[in-house]
């Protein structure tokens, strides 16, 4: 015989707002469901593990799905239908498309941005060299990283590089089980006293950070250099390169492995380039839902995907470029019959959006910089983050009450499990999103996602409960906004 509950047990019931696991909710048809989207999920991550490689990904599955290029749909006389598809690619680094609504554009978008980018470890312009009869790529590091982190770990080389000819060649070399791997060495604990005692952001500097790429030289008595020679000799016979190609090369160094399932209950996903690219393939997999219904949405569906965030979303293929409001003016004149830069403005002023990024998930190693209370955790479904910034709010773009409010009523009625989503202590944690780009432009947004373990690091965690509940919530965006 179950006990009555007290007053003040149905009181708290009535009044307070406790969030549980998202899994205790989750029905068999749903964990089902979990599992194929996860699994999707890591067949996506590993295709593309940088903004060319995952923009390439996108542009192609949006190809076969009837989608036409922007440059032609908007040169053409015909107008853009309720139903229509374009996509703009954006220098092979980022990309936006839209599916026409039934509405007006300048009754606004619905709109989900997510960024491609990842940090990692670049190489230079003119990166090869010998010391002591070994190669290495010198390198520069992209984004916020903890630089020991980097050490003794298996590399991978992404990127393009131009041959002596100006013809482009694409780079993808450590990622085959039969491909060589790269990495950055460390100091031994038998002589790293010294290293020890220094702080952590110390220990490994951006100069220490230089890639080990081979050993074996090149065999001539009367030549210098012996091992950066046989290095360039295989580089030139596989992709017809000199040295001086790398003045224009863009190669990236990206961990080796493979995103895997962690945990004895398979709960989690490990892989590098959670951040942000498990918000991306929710945000994808939530708009193609609008692909190839047969009908079109009522408002004009959206995603932009942008590059540079981590270092500040700026450049021409970022947030911070005019890619995204040309789109939309481009729509707004095939839909309405005439270019007015009021009407664009308008439909800018009248959009909805999500910014599909993720947050720092909970860590009870590391419980004295978070404020339990309003930090995010781990499979307790996506996180709402009203603000980001950092210290007094700087740097943020913070939602609305109203806005906020309207995202809540909308997760509640499609009963989408959803937490708080603040990044540390007040005078500790920090960050930043693409929000504040697309606040300027008058759209409201407000920062939605998936919760991140080891957050940077070349292996990153998140539940698959959390990107599953990610990908719900920005349906519920777009059906209901």
């Amino acid at each position: 015989m179950s006990e009555e509950k007290t007053e003040g047990q149905k009181l708290t019931e009535k009044l307070g707002f406790k969030i549980k696991s998202a899994w205790e909710t989750a029905s068999p048809a749903d964990l089902d469901d979990i599992e194929k989207f996860s699994t999707r999920y890591k067949d996506f991550l590993n295709a593309g593990k940088t903004e060319r490689e995952i923009t390439l990904q996108i542009d192609s599955i949006l190809s076969k799905l009837g989608f036409i290029d922007a440059k032609i749909a908007f040169s053409k006389e015909t107008p853009l239908l309720p139903g229509d598809k374009i996509y703009q690619n954006i220098r092979g680094k980022a990309l936006n498309f839209a599916i026409i609504g039934k509405k007006p554009v300048t009754e606004g978008a619905a709109i989900l941005g997510a960024h491609l980018d990842s940090p990692r470890i670049d190489i230079k312009t003119n990166p090869l060299y010998e010391d002591s009869d070994a190669a290495f790529f010198d390198t520069h590091y992209y984004g916020g990283i903890k630089k020991y982190q980097w050490t003794t770990v298996p590399l991978a080389l992404h990127g393009v590089i131009f041959d002596s000819s100006g013809n482009k060649q694409n780079i993808c070399i450590g990622e085959d089980e039969n491909d060589p791997v790269f990495v950055i060495t460390d100091l031994l604990p038998h002589l790293s006293q010294e290293q020890a005692e220094k702080k952590m952001s110390k220990a490994i500097t951006g100069e220490d950070l230089d890639i080990l790429v081979g050993s074996r030289p090149f065999y001539d008595e009367k030549a210098e250099a012996k091992v950066k020679l046989n290095i360039l000799r295989i580089l030139n016979k596989k992709y017809g390169v000199t040295e001086s190609c790398f003045a224009s090369a863009e190669i990236e160094a990206v961990p080796a492995q493979k995103a895997r399932d962690v945990g004895f209950d398979r709960s989690m996903i490990g892989a590098y380039g959670h951040d942000d690219k498990c918000c991306a393939f929710a945000s994808l997999e939530a708009a193609l839902h609008f692909a190839n219904r047969g009908s079109a949405p009522e408002r004009t569906v959206i995603c932009s995907f942008t590059d540079k965030e981590e270092t500040g979303s700026s450049g021409n293929t970022s947030a911070e470029s005019r890619s995204f409001e040309d789109f939309i003016t481009g729509i707004t004149a095939k839909t309405s019959g005439s270019y007015d830069s009021f009407k664009t403005h308008l439909a800018l002023n009248n959009s909805f959006m999500i910014s599909s990024d993720v947050n720092a998930a909970f860590d009870p190693a590391f419980a004295s910089v978070f404020d339990k209370k309003t930090c995010s955790y781990c499979g307790k479904g996506i996180a709402i983050s009203k603000y980001t910034g950092h210290g007094g709010k700087y740097g943020c773009s913070d939602a609305s009450a109203e806005y906020v409010q309207k995202i809540i009523k909308i997760f509640n009625a499609e009963k989408v499990r959803w937490q708080y989503g603040n990044m540390g202590k007040v005078d500790i944690g920090g960050g930043g999103t693409i929000a504040s780009q697309f606040a300027r432009l008058g759209i409201e947004v407000i920062d939605c996602g998936v919760p991140v373990l080891s957050m940077h690091s070349p292996f990153e965690v998140i539940s698959k409960i959390d990107l599953w509940t990610a990908y719900k919530g920005y349906l519920a965006f777009l059906k209901h906004i």
